[in-house]
């Protein structure tokens, strides 16, 4: 499956089968909150949460190309993602963009 961020594909004529989204709800583990208020004392990166969002990052994006597959999409264009946290401990990531099929 292809996936693009901008709106067309050189030198690809499609017709757009719809909207297509992933998504995930991660939970933060405790003893990366424990790891990461130290982190947060001294400074530097957050291995532990970085882990996490690009593992929900993956998830979400398998998720959008299998509701893709599942309209017999060729591509994604326009692909985004979103994240917003739900909770003090909880955090979603969204990928969506929108299904073609090439002509």
């Amino acid at each position: 499956m292809l996936l693009v961020t901008t709106p067309t594909i050189p030198n690809k004529e499609f017709e757009v089968l719809g909207l297509v989204q992933g998504n995930v709800v991660r939970a933060k583990h405790i003893g990366r909150d424990i790891a990461a208020g130290f982190k947060n004392i001294v400074g530097g990166e957050i291995r532990g949460y970085t882990e996490l969002m690009n593992d929900a990052r993956k998830v979400a994006t398998e998720r959008m190309i299998n509701a893709a597959a599942a309209l017999n999409a060729d591509a994604i264009v326009a692909v985004r993602y979103e994240t917003c946290s739900i909770m003090a401990s909880c955090s979603e990531v969204m990928a969506y963009g929108t299904a073609v099929k090439f002509i």
